[in-house]
Parts: structure tokens; C-alpha cells; sequence
């Protein structure tokens, strides 16, 4: 039998001085997957923690493996009890830029204590869950290594060294040598609750499916004066595409694919988003749905970034030739592939004038839909009640974790769960990133309690 919660309650909040020098640890590391950006000995410095950190543990074959897109995935695992069921912890290492250094009240690598948070790049996504895992596996381990049998579970990890970039690296790894991720269970620790204190595991992922349009008019930019009104602006063509894939209600609105999903899980209230999000007084949401299904039921079109002459430099001539790159996210439901077909072809058709238009197909990412039955989702929502005290509750999620669904296709019986540090607080992917403590101390609890009482 292992220590009871009340017991690794207590081992928990006793090791919060360690999780909180582990991630001032790894925040100094510039782990941004961009060799253009940061060098690639940040990143390698990141991996070596990570294999010196979990070896110390008992992950006694930690090692890091480079995929097919040049990063690094760190494995490991601590087997169990003779037929025990496998559990595996993935994170990623990797960490999104700064986003001009200017911006953030503190330095972007150094972990600071503010308003009792801790910011830094990565101190939520996802170098706070990477603090989660190796605070709940110490309060098991009991100051000494953890020996195989130890646990009533194995335990593996995995690692991924791109995950901000989309390389694809650590999808490629995992049909390549499912050995390493296969288990019964697998914990996806880059989500969030809905709010700090309110245990919640994200049910459903939107997938991707991204493109870049490119209009062309004329062969040369020309003088608006002695051509503008009948020759062809390649830039209003393109404003013309781009404003067809919205209503005036906001909703997305392409040729085929539907629009008016419902979502049955924990709503997402107005003012919480609108503050979230750091609307503006005045400005309105947009959609005809209610803020839940417009962010996790719905497709969601965004102009991403636009190649078109800057209001500084620019001259008084007709732009021959433009491009846009389009975000499309794509709901549970809905296939990734046929959304970016349907795109492609609604833009080509809104093209006006007679304009050329050529579209680059980026990848497609599947939605998913995570796990809500079976009793490693049983024990773990017992396990997160037990942490916070609170009933669980169930959200979507509109960003993409293509990991997910490779992980569903390679191991279609594993139980999938997401969670995390990363509630909306943190700010991930903006300037002062940060991360609330109590959120590590509430999911290192729950992962201990649940590695302790799930059994398949």
C-alpha cells in the first residue's frame, strides 16, 4: 500500500521550494526550437538537464533521441510491478520566443516572483509541467531513487523538443518506435484549467489546417495616379478573398463547411473571456454562439499575416502581388484534410477580377477528442477532486496538439487525457508569461495520488 493523500499532501507542499528551483532552472534556458533565433546548445543545455534531473529520480535508460526534424525527445521509464499497467508523461521542452523583451516587466529568462506568480518564458507552457512530473514522482520516491517495482504503475516519459514549431519530430518518433510511448494510460500535461483553483481536463482539440494565398494582378507595382481606377490592385483583391470568410456576426463562413457545432461542457463566461483575452472597452465578441462553442465547437478562420507594402516606406502605386497565410481551426467532427480543400476552393472562388490566385497547403492537423470514460479517467478525476477539493470540470481546447491524435491512431486502446498548469492567467505564447504555484503543488498532488491508485 502507498502513503496516503494526506501523507503526499504534506510530501507535496514540502518539495514546492525544490519545483520552484527546478523551474527557475529550466526557464534559463533559451530552449526556443529556432537555431535563426537562439543557438542550439540552449536546447541541447535543456535535454541534459532533463535526462540529470529524471536519472535521478530511477529513470535509469533516460536518454534523448533526435527526430526527424532535428530536436530532441527525452524518454525514460521506471517499471513497475510484474503485469503492472503503464503509464506515460509527456511534455514538451521547447518554449515559444519572447515577443520583444521590452514588453515583459521582468527578465524573459530569469524565474521572478510577482503577485505571488512566477513569470518567465516556459514557467506555464510547459516547463511548469515539466515541474509538475518531477515534484510528484519526488514526493513517491521518498528522497531516494525510485526502484523498479517501487510503484504499483510503470512509468514512462516523453519529452518533445518542438512542439511550439510544429516540426513534426516527435509524431514521426512515435510511429517509428512505438516502444517508447506505448501505454495504458497517457497524461498530455500542456493544458489548463478553466481558472486556478478549478480542476478541469480539456476533452476535445480543434485541429489546424493552415494555407497561404497568393494573389498576383500586374507585373510590376505602378503609379496609382496614371493607373489606379482601372487597373487591378492585387491588394484589394485579396482584402475582398479575406473578408468573405467571416459574417458580419463573426462567424466563419466557408462554402461546405458547417458552422452552428452546440458544446455540452463547462461554459466559458463572457466577462471571464473578455478578460482573458484582453478585449478592449467597447469592442464587441464576435460569433452567434455562446463564447464555449465559438472556441471549441466551432471553426474558426484568422488572417495570420498579410505580404503587402508597410504604411511606412510605401509609395503611391497599385500593389501588383500579395499573400496572406490562413489560420483554420477545425473542430472535433469535421475532417482536417476536407476543411482545407473546402478552403482552398472558397477562396479561388472569391477571387474577383479575374485575378491569379495560387494556394500553398501547410499541414493539417486532426481535432481530437480525449478519453471520458474508463478507469484511468475515473481515477484521475477521483485524483484531482481529492487535490483541489472541488468537483472536476470538462472544457475544449481551440488550439491543436497533433501529437494527440498520432498517439490515438498508434495506441487506440490508451486511455488520453490532457491537463496542466496552463489556465488563462498564464498568458502562455505573450509577454510576462507566468504560472501559478498552487496550480503546481494541486496537479503534482493529483498525479501522485493517481499513480498510486490507478489500476487498469
Amino acid at each position: 500500500m502507498g502513503p496516503t493523500n494526506s501523507v503526499l499532501r504534506e510530501q507535496v507542499r514540502d518539495l514546492m521550494p525544490r519545483a520552484r528551483a527546478d523551474l527557475a532552472e529550466m526557464v534559463a534556458f533559451r530552449s526556443v526550437f529556432d537555431a535563426e533565433q537562439f543557438p542550439v546548445t540552449e536546447c541541447d543545455g535543456m535535454v541534459d538537464w532533463l535526462l540529470a534531473a529524471f536519472g535521478e529520480l530511477g529513470f535509469a535508460d533516460a536518454a534523448a533521441h533526435v527526430t526527424a526534424d532535428g530536436s530532441k525527445a527525452v524518454t525514460g521509464s521506471i517499471a513497475g510491478a510484474d503485469g503492472a499497467p503503464t503509464v506515460l508523461l509527456y511534455f514538451h521542452h521547447d518554449v515559444q520566443p519572447p515577443l520583444g523583451e521590452d514588453e515583459w516587466a521582468s527578465p524573459v529568462w530569469e524565474l521572478t516572483e510577482r503577485d505571488g506568480r512566477w513569470y518567465g518564458r516556459g514557467a506555464a507552457d510547459c516547463k511548469g509541467n515539466i515541474a509538475v512530473h518531477l515534484t510528484a514522482l519526488r514526493a513517491l520516491a521518498g528522497g531516494a531513487p525510485i526502484a523498479p517495482g517501487q510503484l504499483p504503475v510503470t512509468v514512462k516519459i516523453l519529452g518533445e523538443g518542438s512542439e511550439e514549431q510544429g516540426g513534426g519530430g516527435i509524431e514521426d518518433f512515435v510511429v517509428s518506435r512505438p516502444e517508447f510511448a506505448a501505454a495504458d494510460v497517457i497524461l498530455i500535461c500542456d493544458s489548463g484549467n478553466v481558472a486556478a483553483g478549478r480542476p478541469t481536463l480539456t476533452t476535445s482539440l480543434r485541429g489546424v489546417a493552415n494555407v497561404v494565398v497568393s494573389v498576383e494582378a500586374l507585373g510590376s507595382a505602378m503609379h496609382s495616379g496614371m493607373y489606379g481606377g482601372a487597373a487591378p490592385d492585387a491588394l484589394a483583391a485579396l482584402i475582398a478573398m479575406l473578408a468573405t470568410l467571416r459574417n458580419a456576426a463573426g462567424d466563419t463562413t466557408i462554402d461546405g463547411l458547417d458552422a452552428d457545432q452546440s458544446w455540452s461542457g463547462v461554459e466559458y463566461p463572457e466577462e471571464a473571456f473578455r478578460a482573458d483575452a484582453q478585449v478592449l472597452d467597447g469592442v464587441e465578441l464576435i460569433g452567434s454562439g455562446s463564447v464555449a462553442e465559438m472556441l471549441w465547437a466551432r471553426p474558426a478562420v484568422t488572417v495570420l499575416g498579410i505580404d503587402c507594402p508597410a504604411v511606412v516606406g510605401s509609395s503611391a502605386s497599385v500593389v501588383p502581388r500579395t499573400r496572406a497565410r490562413i489560420n483554420l481551426r477545425v473542430p472535433p467532427g469535421v475532417d482536417a484534410m476536407r476543411a482545407q480543400d473546402l478552403l482552398v476552393d472558397h477562396l479561388t472562388a472569391a477571387a474577383p477580377w479575374g485575378v491569379r490566385v495560387s494556394v500553398e497547403r501547410e499541414a493539417v492537423g486532426s481535432p481530437f477528442s480525449a478519453a471520458t470514460a474508463g478507469p484511468g479517467h475515473d481515477t484521475l478525476v477521483d485524483a484531482l477532486s481529492a487535490s483541489y477539493g472541488v468537483p472536476v470540470a470538462r472544457q475544449g481546447q481551440g488550439g491543436s496538439i497533433p501529437l494527440c491524435s498520432v498517439l490515438a491512431e498508434t495506441f487506440p486502446d490508451a486511455e488520453i487525457m490532457l491537463l496542466g498548469v496552463e489556465e488563462p492567467a498564464c498568458l502562455i505564447h505573450a509577454p510576462n508569461e507566468s504560472v501559478d504555484p498552487s496550480e503546481i503543488e494541486h496537479l503534482a498532488l493529483a498525479e501522485a495520488i493517481f499513480l498510486t491508485e490507478y489500476r487498469a
